[in-house]
């Protein structure tokens, strides 16, 4: 065992940890994933979003091993996920199900038979559970059974188990669901560690503020295809400019600032009487020293000025047609059937 745990294969100096074509996997008539194509580049987080549904599990099963694809092909840092899936799986970690052995032994004892099944030896194995239940928050609960753990405590045991090789490249499928947002924090935090310490991760979520605090690049992936992809910025940009937000100290000159803000954006404007706001796309950046210099020669002080870039929930819901909380309720009411062959 323990020759097996040196043996793990180094993935060499590829720029892409994933690379992958035409993806298609079908349950039935339905076709969960409909020619889907990911680059992922090595020491980077990339994000695969999209609701209940849309296929991101079963893309992740796929570049896994897990999943035959029908069509399409997928390298894991250079090696065919069909024909080297040996080799595939000495470079992967998977997050996704709960990991235990036995639900009746602790955690401490759960991480210590996977370290061992690694090939640690005893004692580095009890050291590699105690700093991993520590890291995870969970050194209280340390010797509980797991059948006593409550669903976030279960998803933190879950990547520990994941991490206890820290393999080149992990998937993480929907890690921090179910999670409070202090632990889901916590999680956000680990991540971050895993990819500066030299791991790549494929994140898959449908929490819109999950990619956009960690991706580096995102697939949105909608009823089987990528619908659109890039980094956040370029996403945000994709539908629309920043808005410029200016709040007026006297009401009074509201009108004055409102004209002096199209004139020299040369842009519409909304205004909030009552909140004292001038909304205005702000399409060229540079004159916005121009307008703060109008608006000071006028003599009109402004108490707040801020930039509003488009939210992940806009670009969603641009590029798709639907929000995320729509689709939520239409998978909620999907036959059980239909709901597993589109996860």
């Amino acid at each position: 065992m323990e020759q097996g745990y040196k043996k793990t294969i180094d993935p060499g100096n590829s720029d892409w940890a994933v690379e992958a074509r035409g993806l298609v996997k079908a349950f039935g008539s339905n076709r969960a994933v409909d020619g889907v194509d990911l680059n992922v580049r090595t020491g980077s987080i990339y994000g695969v979003l999209g609701p209940n549904g849309a296929g991101k599990t079963t893309t992740i099963r796929m570049l896994a091993t897990l999943l035959r694809p029908d069509e399409g092909s997928a390298r894991i840092f250079g090696h065919d996920v069909a024909k080297e899936s040996h080799v595939v799986r000495q470079l992967i970690g998977v997050t996704g199900q709960y990991a235990s052995v036995d639900e009746s032994l602790s955690a401490t004892e759960n991480l210590i038979i996977f370290s061992r099944l690694l090939g640690l030896g005893r004692a580095e194995a009890r050291k590699k559970a105690a700093d991993l239940l520590e890291e995870f928050g969970l050194t209280e609960a340390a010797k509980r059974p797991l059948k006593n753990f409550s669903g976030g405590m279960r998803r933190r045991l879950d990547l520990a188990a994941s991490l206890i090789a820290q393999p080149p490249l992990i998937f993480l499928d929907e890690p921090t669901t179910g999670l409070d947002p202090r632990t889901r924090s916590q999680m956000w935090d680990t991540i971050r560690r895993l990819v500066k310490t030299g791991s790549t991760v494929l994140l898959t979520t449908q929490y819109l503020e999950e990619a956009d605090q960690l991706a580096d690049r995102i697939a949105v992936i909608d009823r089987g295809h990528v619908v659109a992809e890039g980094t956040v910025d370029e996403l945000k940009t994709s539908v629309g400019t920043s808005s410029l937000q200016l709040w007026v100290q006297e009401r009074g000159d509201i009108d004055s600032a409102r004209r002096i803000v199209e004139r020299v954006l040369e842009v519409p404007s909304a205004v909030s009487p009552e909140a004292g706001k001038i909304t205005a796309p702000m399409a060229n950046a540079d004159r916005v020293t121009d307008l703060l210099i109008a608006l000071r020669a006028e003599g009109i002080q402004l108490s707040e000025v801020s930039v509003q870039k488009p939210t992940l929930d806009e670009v969603f819901l641009t590029i798709t047609g639907h929000g995320v909380e729509e689709d939520k309720e239409r998978a909620a009411d999907e036959p059980s059937a239909t709901k597993e062959a589109r996860a």
